[in-house]
C-alpha cells in the first residue's frame, strides 16, 4: 500500500508500525481511529461549550494517545497541550487554541480518509482479482 498519502502529510509511519508491528494493524487502528473521531471530536466541542473540563480532558487524552501509536505527532502535541490545560483548568488556553486544535484534527481526519480510501480500493480491487 502507498502510504506517501499520510507521509507528505507528515505522519510519521515508521513510528506507528514501531509501535503497532506492521501495516495491516495500523490500517485496522487507523480504521479504529476515524470511526471514534466521529463522535469523540464533537464531544470535546460539546464539553469545552459546557465548561465540563474533565470530560473533555479525558477526549483530548485518548486523542494524544491515538495520534502517537498512529504517528501523528503534531496532533499528539497540540492534544497534550490542552491535555494539560484542562488539568490545569486553564479554560482561556483551550478555548484561544481550540481552533488550531480543530484544525490539526481535521488535517488528519481528512488525510486519514483519503489513506483509508486508498487502501480499501486497493485491497478490493486485489480481491475481485482473484475471483
Amino acid at each position: 500500500m502507498d502510504t506517501s498519502i499520510l507521509t507528505n502529510a507528515g505522519v510519521d509511519i515508521n513510528h506507528g508500525l514501531e509501535l503497532l508491528g506492521d501495516m495491516e494493524t495500523y490500517n485496522e487502528i487507523l480504521q479504529d481511529f476515524l470511526t471514534e473521531s466521529e463522535t469523540r471530536v464533537p464531544k470535546m466541542k460539546e464539553f469545552l461549550d459546557a465548561g465540563d473540563l474533565v470530560n473533555y480532558e479525558v477526549l483530548v487524552h485518548a486523542q494524544k494517545s491515538d495520534s502517537k501509536y498512529l504517528g501523528f505527532m503534531t496532533l499528539a502535541d497540540v492534544s497534550y497541550q490542552h491535555e494539560l490545560a484542562a488539568k490545569e483548568n486553564n479554560i482561556d488556553f483551550i478555548k484561544g487554541d481550540f481552533d488550531h486544535l480543530m484544525q490539526e484534527t481535521n488535517k488528519i481526519l481528512t488525510v486519514a480518509k483519503q489513506y483509508i480510501g486508498a487502501w480499501l480500493y486497493g485491497y478490493w480491487k486485489y480481491s475481485n482479482k482473484n475471483t
